[in-house]
């Protein structure tokens, strides 16, 4: 029996989903793509160049659902999905590889003590609750004193000692602390990579300055050559008339500010201080010789000039 014609049709039937390249498609099912690196025939490329790209495009699509259709399945509600595999062609950053990040003063510190960097754990142990705790945020170790029912106070304590809020304000200066050492921080690793645009900078602020010091504002001052205009610097004026209320406020909040000014510039003197700096008189007064020698001139024990003199005579 001559079976070869049943072949025939049969593979005449699956010639369609068959893909046959001098080179084998490139198929990343992780991106679902297929590149060609066969060469272009450029006799069917100028013979029919719409029939040409449909037909390169049917053999990528073909080989590309060959690939998916190999591929382990799940189920789902829309039906079977097919699961990737992970993208085999390597693409180009969009953007620049980050720069390394400078180190820190305490970084620089502990890599030349070699000091180890340790990660402090989230939670902390309490015992008095015998269970894991936070260290920081809600509910946390560092707010102990702030939120517990009964706190111990000094005996030297003033009577409106508040120990939660002496906790809390030590807790926020902790705080402030912290993002002060991280702005330093900041500032020199900018100053460390790039001095020249810190220094550009330092200048034009101290420029900035010097133009707003004067009365115009620098608006009559003589510019530089590529100097920029100075944005959101205006001189304010107050209205001509005001009513009675507003200028007595404006009156009692510049005598407060002086007030205030003389208050820290003179310091009045304590009780157990005396208004007589003594040393100075001392020291005035015994010529800067000291206190024991102006104490032996004014009791007569001191051996003076003359002294010596009537002795060398009594030898005589």
């Amino acid at each position: 029996m001559d079976v070869s014609n049943i072949l025939t049709s049969h593979a005449a039937k699956y010639a369609s989903v068959t893909v046959e390249k001098e080179t084998p498609l490139d198929v990343d099912s992780g991106f679902l793509t297929v590149t060609d690196p066969n060469p272009i025939d450029e006799e069917t490329y100028n013979e029919n160049l719409e029939e040409h790209l449909q037909s390169l495009a049917r053999d990528g699509v073909q080989a590309l659902f060959a690939s998916l259709f190999s591929l382990p399945t799940r189920s789902s509600p829309d039906g079977p999905l097919a699961q990737l595999p992970p993208p085999t062609t390597h693409l180009p950053r969009s953007k620049p590889l980050p720069k390394p990040k400078p180190q820190t003063k305490w970084e620089a510190f502990a890599a030349a003590k070699g000091i180890q960097h340790k990660i402090r754990d989230k939670k902390e142990w309490d015992e008095e609750r015998q269970e894991w705790v936070n260290r920081w945020g809600r509910n946390g170790k560092n707010k102990q004193i702030e939120e517990q029912w009964i706190t111990e106070v000094p005996l030297n304590a003033d009577a409106d000692y508040d120990p939660r809020k002496v906790a809390r304000d030590a807790r926020k200066e902790r705080v402030a602390k912290n993002e002060k050492k991280h702005a330093q921080n900041v500032a020199r690793a900018i100053a460390a990579s790039n001095p020249r645009e810190v220094r550009k900078k330092e200048i034009d602020k101290t420029l900035a300055t010097t133009r707003i010091s004067t009365a115009s504002m620098g608006k009559f001052d003589k510019k530089l050559d590529g100097e920029k205009k100075i944005r959101g610097v205006k001189r304010k004026f107050d209205p001509t008339e005001k009513s009675v209320s507003d200028e007595a406020k404006a009156s009692v909040a510049l005598l407060s500010r002086l007030e205030s000014d003389s208050k820290k510039t003179r310091r009045e003197p304590r009780e157990e201080e005396s208004v007589l700096n003594t040393r100075k008189a001392v020291r005035f007064a015994s010529k800067g010789q000291g206190g024991l020698a102006l104490g032996r001139e004014s009791t007569g024990g001191g051996r003076g000039r003359g002294g010596r003199g009537r002795g060398r005579g009594g030898k005589r």
